[in-house]
């Protein structure tokens, strides 16, 4: 009897060693298993990567290609790749960026994502109309498709391009009127018109029978708009456009007085830059294909030579005093720029008045081009003598090249900036052009304007913006080179809110009525350093007019556009007051206060100056998308650190306390640029008065402390 138990406990006890053994080469099949596919399991996504960027691509191409040149692996195995596509007028935007199709985006859900094509389909998000596409292969949002229904289905705005209907010679208006509901579902007083950008025109000068060389048909926008042709001509080529607008606005700054014609009649209208004919029709489908000529009396009676003669005398007197005023005029300005450089610094500032000395001194004579020639240079209708010299710059949409502006025939040259846009981005050049024009925009701290031009070269049709060098470069690079000390901190600083103050004003230094501009991308890579270490604002590709004409629904067209680093909080949540065209300036100001940060930060008042970092330096990557930023911004309520060090110095100090006021969360809080300018002015007032009071009282320790701070 106990043998058998015996053999019964060996027999268990075997049983139990087997499935021990099975059980452990189980778990080591299963251990080698999860390691082979840890080992094994491949990246996550590889997208196309960029920030808010101008796109190339127009909706009514079909299949596009994004401008982005970025790439990154996504940071979860969730996330697919996305691209989102907005117009705002004829500027047109794109970003692309990996998101979790379970969360939302931009308040709307991904339902495309499992496809391995990046299908476009519309959609609206705060209050604004956009299309967005996602996919599930590496790169697959390097290309988009859009479907012909949905780009049809656009809002349009004011000077949007209207809705294109199939080319067609002559549409009748039921037809037109029927077509164009089914795709926008309202009803629209029916005006078909020729609609195209600026283009070559294939017509010469009070040719008969002239024809545009425009091949698109659009239905008109808006209910009354009229039937629009402009025809201009530089000496060397001649340029057309058409389009559809409303009488009741001005166009290039002229009304349109003859839309009640039915034939497209051109009428010269005077400008800078070369000959303009522009001419509007209605009540006929397509009036603005054929160009009809001013009539003049060609054929002149037999008392035409008697009537000459007679008023040559006239004329030859009149030329000789003009000739003499000016000379006049010449020398006069010269004597006051003598007196100027050896007797008087023009201050200006709100609460003074400007004297005719310095009104007539307002040109920038501390660039590498004289005022002289840039006086010159903005009456220039003849393309410049230039030979571009060194490439000093590179844009997503423009390069910059140092170049020669010679004089006359001589050897002697100007030293000038040339910023190039290829054919391509005409857009972005003709907003900048606009912006520069404006005789307004002159200031000290904002960069001198020569003239803008079109050229042909080799590589095809360029757009040319002329300006003053300045061979500092911008204040980026100038950081990241120099520590700075109090006093350049105070005049860079302090230009730099002067500048931005003198956008923002509805006056000229001098009290001439101005249209506030806001810049929209200010950063310190668009804002350059001058000969004596001021700044002045450049780059106005996004600047905006805040015209009081403008309603909600044209600033609502703006966008949201900028660089994410730099962008204000309301305007990184698309929650910009469009009510109160103040919260324009305002999120300028923010923008402002980081840069002021960044000048602080590499200053040898605040004690021991670190490397240059831009602002929020190393807790975002080195090209941050917008909603890396909400984190940090929006979520996080961040801002780049403010060392309790600054402190130990009482300018600085001061300095602290105006940007914080500048960054604070709520718009509504913050300075304006005008007030930031007046603090730095009271605080190089204080700075005047400690030091006079040191050397007065002859206290020697107490300067140098003050100085060593």
């Amino acid at each position: 009897m106990r043998r058998g138990m015996d053999s019964m406990a060996r027999v268990l006890q075997l049983l139990l060693l087997w499935t021990l053994m099975v059980s452990c080469h189980s778990a080591t099949i299963h251990f080698e298993d999860n390691v082979s596919f840890m080992l094994n399991q491949p990246p996550n996504k590889l997208c196309a990567f960029c920030d808010v960027l101008n796109a190339t691509c127009k909706e009514s191409k079909g299949k596009c290609k994004t401008s982005c040149d970025k790439h990154a692996y996504c940071e979860d195995a969730e996330e697919v790749c996305v691209t989102l596509w907005r117009r705002n007028g004829f500027h047109v935007t794109e970003e692309t960026l990996c998101h979790n199709p379970q969360l939302l985006l931009y308040g709307q859900k991904l339902n495309d994502f499992n496809s391995s094509t990046c299908h476009m389909k519309r959609t609206t998000a705060h209050e604004q109309t956009l299309f967005m596409c996602a996919c599930n292969e590496d790169l697959c949002n390097q290309e988009f498709t859009f479907d012909k229904k949905d780009h049809q289905k656009l809002t349009p705005s004011h000077k949007r391009r209207p809705h294109e209907v199939p080319q067609q010679k002559s549409v009748p208006s039921e037809n037109a009127t029927s077509a164009f509901s089914k795709v926008a579902n309202v009803e629209i007083r029916r005006q078909l018109c020729k609609f195209c950008d600026n283009r070559t025109s294939e017509c010469m000068f009070k040719e008969p029978n002239c024809e545009s060389s425009c091949s698109i048909t659009s239905i008109c926008a808006a209910d009354g708009q009229v039937c629009v042709a402009i025809w201009r001509s530089n000496g060397t080529n001649a340029t057309e456009e058409t389009l559809c607008h409303d009488p009741t606005q001005p166009i290039y700054g002229y009304k349109l007085d003859d839309y009640n014609n039915k034939k497209c009649i051109m009428k010269e209208k005077k400008t800078s830059e070369g000959i303009m004919f522009m001419c509007s029709c209605s009540y006929e489908e397509e009036c603005n294909l054929n160009f009809l000529w001013e009539e003049e009396n060609v054929a002149w009676p037999d008392t035409t030579f008697v009537a000459l003669s007679s008023l040559l005398p006239p004329l030859v007197i009149a030329v000789t005093m003009i000739s003499i005023f000016y000379c006049y005029r010449v020398h006069k300005k010269n004597k006051l720029s003598k007196k100027w450089e050896n007797n008087q610094k023009c201050i200006r500032h709100q609460n003074m008045e400007c004297s005719d000395d310095c009104a007539m001194m307002i040109d920038d004579d501390r660039s590498d081009i004289s005022s002289t020639c840039a006086n010159n240079l903005n009456h220039n209708t003849e393309l410049l003598p230039i030979e571009l010299d060194t490439l000093v710059g590179k844009g997503r949409f423009a390069e910059v090249y140092k170049a020669k502006l010679k004089q006359n025939t001589s050897d002697q040259f100007e030293t000038v900036a040339v910023k190039i846009f290829p054919y391509e981005e005409y857009a972005s050049w003709k907003i900048e052009r606009e912006i520069f024009s404006d005789i307004n925009l002159k200031h000290e701290n904002v960069l001198q304007f020569l003239t803008a031009e079109e050229r042909k070269t080799d590589v095809g049709k360029q757009y040319w913006l002329i300006t003053a060098f300045h061979s500092k470069g911008n204040l980026q690079e100038y950081l990241t080179r120099h520590i700075i000390s109090w006093e350049e901190f105070l005049q860079l600083g302090s230009s730099l809110a002067c500048g931005v103050a003198h956008l923002h004003s509805d006056h000229t230094p001098c009290g001439r009525p101005k249209t506030p501009i806001v810049h929209r991308d200010l950063k310190s890579s668009n804002i350059l350093v001058k000969n004596d270490i001021t700044c002045c604002v450049c780059d106005f590709g996004l600047s905006l007019w805040l015209d009081p004409s403008l309603s909600v629904d044209d600033l609502a067209n703006s966008g949201q556009v900028g660089t994410a680093r730099y962008m204000a909080p309301e305007v990184l949540e698309s929650r910009i007051n469009l009510e109160n065209m103040e919260s324009f300036k305002q999120a300028d100001v923010y923008s402002m206060a980081l840069v002021l940060w960044e000048i602080t930060s590499r200053c040898n008042a605040i004690g021991e100056v670190k490397d240059y970092e831009p602002p929020f330096g190393s807790k975002v990557r080195e090209h941050p998308c917008v909603e890396s930023m909400k984190d940090n911004v929006l979520r996080d309520r961040g801002r780049p650190e403010i060392s309790n060090s600054w402190s130990n110095h009482p300018g600085i100090h001061l300095v602290c306390e105006t940007i914080t006021e500048c960054w604070d969360h709520d718009p509504e809080a913050r300075l304006t640029a005008q007030c930031v300018a007046e603090r730095f002015h009271e605080i190089e007032h204080l700075d005047k008065i400690s030091e006079r009071s040191c050397s007065e009282e002859k206290i020697p320790e107490d300067c140098t402390e003050n100085t060593n701070k």
